[in-house]
């Protein structure tokens, strides 16, 4: 046997001290690197070299800016907010994230699904405080001033909710609502940061990710159905919401208006058709060409002077202000109603902006620190709450648009944190007459790269049917219960998956190579040679009180042999035989012979001597895991067949120690433990 070298045992109470001392003690130069560690702009920003970066950045940033003013305005419609609070979050997210984000690439704003999360949430509670969720009533006449449209909120509903103490309509709720609910989301964000939670993410799958962001793009298309065709029909709430939905778009089919029909299946074909010849020779393009903003102007043109809204009745995005609102803090009673839905909106948005970071940082070759990404991405959540904006997270095709058009440092995002400002200054109200079909037909057609997801499954399955599996559940969930309880039903699914792999793992028989050293799986590759007088078995997972009974079953089966079941016969024939040897008669009552009895309760010979337990896939034992083989220790010890365990790694040899398996003093190990397989079948040969 290796000698194992001896731990030095550590003070953990020491050096806990020591780094609460190190915590807790303030030197200026401890302090700048605290403040400089979090607002990582104050590292680069000194260092950036202005000829080889600013075009790049600022390409990027205008380019950024343009395809963000018309999805801020259009996501608007799934947060179930007015679009100028898309607006304030798009502006806000990008200056916030440029100084304390560690990603030179990502682009931080308002993202379809988180939109969704908390449009989801806006509606329940509004219908709980007994708001219409009907948002399709004529918008209110004025110029678009803050004041007029602040007016026509606080007097549509003259009442008091939730111990506020001004008089709140239903806009005004809503955003009271989102903001409370960002306000909570960034501060689970900032203390996962500070307890260092990030490995929270590890339990998010590839595949429960896609799942999810595949059922929830399903249910953010069945959400725009309506803007596309024109109907008026309630939002649904609750479980089932997209089958409920389309159930209420087929009842009311009837009432399709025409112009918004006309005017989606127009965008929809302009749209996607750009889309493609944009992916087609995005090599020969220096940008992607600006087709939302493109449309929007040219519908908003259109609408305004041909008047559809006054002549065909086709919604219109209204009344958009100018400027900015007061800040307000978000109130705590909504936040107690939120709190619970604030977790996994806190958990997706940071998954999506690390495992985006994480992309970007290895295409280029630079470090991110994840737990600096978690502080950024927190206050972009808390701060803006303040200024009645929602919840954000880094999107991954204006991401990618970014690294396409020459980005080269955060810089771009306050280039397109000025354009947003640009129109929320002077831009705005010229979108009054912009119809809610177009704004859906842009919503639908970004949903492209998860709806493709589905072209993928039959490759999926071809490389790993489990993860398929995962990926169905959580799509499922996601889009037919609701996207909260899909992403718990996608991680809790996923986990199951893992635990009944560890339950029934692969098992095996080993034969040799011929005239190698190494053994393989008996059943998979040809010519392998059985070793006489030894049986080699193989159990490809940790050993532990789930999986007990299969190892064992497994063991018996494919050895042929049960040492309980066999002992038995033995015990019973040994019983007989004395029964008649004290009757001084050598046959049995049916006339056979002791020795044709004997045949008889032992139908054949064993025929193996030793049995080899191949660990090597073996991670760890627990006590029941200990005790299962000290069990079969000691079951073929009555059979006179040794048990070697072969390839162990040093914490299985731990714990078996630890459990005695090797006896008290650890006198016999080396006749029980062995580095390789052929060395534990050399012993065994050579035993007599």
């Amino acid at each position: 046997l290796m000698e194992r070298k001896t731990r030095v045992k550590i003070n953990r109470k020491e050096v806990m001290l020591a780094k609460l001392r190190r915590s807790c003690s303030c030197t200026p130069k401890k302090l700048k690197n605290f403040v400089m560690d979090f607002l990582p702009v104050l590292r680069w920003l000194p260092k950036y070299q202005c000829k080889e970066y600013i075009w790049g950045d600022v390409m990027s940033g205008l380019v950024i800016g343009i395809i963000l003013v018309p999805q801020a305005i259009a996501y608007s419609l799934l947060a179930g907010l007015k679009p100028i609070y898309s607006l304030y979050t798009s502006f806000f997210a990008n200056i916030i994230y440029f100084l304390m984000g560690t990603s030179r690439h990502v682009s931080v704003g308002i993202f379809s699904l988180i939109s969704l999360m908390v449009g989801q949430v806006v509606d329940r509670e509004l219908l709980l405080a007994g708001f219409d969720l009907n948002d399709d009533a004529p918008p209110a006449l004025g110029d678009g001033s803050l004041q007029n449209d602040s007016q026509s909120n606080t007097t549509a509903f003259n009442l008091t909710i939730a111990g506020m103490n001004v008089e709140c309509g239903k806009e005004c709720y809503a955003i009271g609502i989102a903001t409370a609910l960002t306000f909570v989301a960034g501060v689970y964000q900032v203390l996962m940061g500070i307890f260092r939670l990030g490995f929270v993410s590890m339990y998010l799958s590839e595949s429960v990710l896609d799942g999810f962001a595949t059922g929830a793009s399903l249910t953010i298309l069945t959400a725009q159905v309506k803007y596309l065709i024109g109907i008026k029909i309630p939002r649904s709430q609750g479980h089932g919401m997209l089958v409920i939905t389309w159930i209420n778009i087929f009842r009311n089919i009837s009432q399709a208006n025409l112009c918004d029909v006309i005017t989606s299946a127009i965008c929809i074909v302009v749209l996607v058709t750009a889309k493609e010849l944009g992916d087609r020779y995005k090599h020969k393009l220096k940008f992607p060409l600006p087709t939302e903003l493109v449309v929007i102007v040219v519908a908003t043109l259109v609408s305004h002077y041909g008047k559809l809204n006054e002549v065909y009745g086709s919604s219109v995005s209204g009344a958009i202000p100018t400027g900015f609102i007061p800040p307000r803090v978000p109130h705590f009673n909504l936040m107690l109603k939120v709190a619970v839905d604030a977790l996994p909106l806190a958990i997706v948005s940071f998954v999506f902006t690390v495992s985006l970071s994480e992309m970007c940082a290895k295409k280029y070759a630079y470090t991110i620190r994840a737990n600096q990404e978690m502080f950024a991405v927190g206050f972009c959540n808390i701060i803006p709450s303040f200024f009645h904006s929602f919840a954000t997270s880094a999107a991954l095709a204006k991401t990618l648009v970014k690294t396409s058009t020459g980005c080269q440092t955060q810089v771009s995002g306050v280039i397109s944190a000025m354009v947003v400002l640009l129109v929320l200054l002077f831009l705005a109200p010229l979108f009054y007459s912009l119809q809610k079909c177009v704004l859906a037909c842009i919503i639908i057609v970004s949903l492209r790269g998860a709806l493709r997801k589905f072209r993928d499954v039959p490759a999926r399955y071809h490389v790993n049917k489990v993860d398929t599996l995962v990926w169905v559940v959580t799509m499922s969930a996601s889009a037919l219960i609701s996207t909260e309880i899909g992403l718990l039903v996608g991680i809790v699914f996923s986990m199951l998956c893992i635990v009944v792999r560890t339950q029934r793992p692969r098992t095996a028989l080993l034969g040799q190579i011929q005239d190698t050293s190494f053994y393989e799986d008996d059943l998979e590759y040809e010519n392998l040679s059985s070793v006489s007088k030894v049986k080699i078995f193989r159990f490809e997972a940790p050993l532990y009180y789930a999986n007990r009974n299969y190892f064992l079953k497994s063991l018996y089966r494919l050895t042929n042999l049960d040492p309980n079941l066999e002992a038995a016969r033995r015990k019973k024939c040994e019983k007989m035989e004395k029964q008649h040897l004290k009757k001084g008669d050598h046959t049995t009552a049916n006339g056979l012979g002791i020795g044709e009895t004997t045949l008889q309760l032992v139908p054949k010979q064993i025929d193996f001597q030793a049995l080899v337990v191949d660990c090597s896939s073996i991670s760890f034992l627990d006590t029941t895991g200990v005790n299962t083989l000290k069990e079969i220790l000691k079951d073929y010890k009555d059979l006179n067949i040794s048990v070697l365990l072969a390839c162990c790694n040093p914490s299985v040899i731990d714990s078996l120690k630890r459990g005695g398996y090797f006896g008290k003093d650890f006198g016999s190990m080396q006749e029980m433990l062995f580095y390789s397989i052929h060395n534990a079948v050399q012993f065994a040969k050579d035993q007599k």
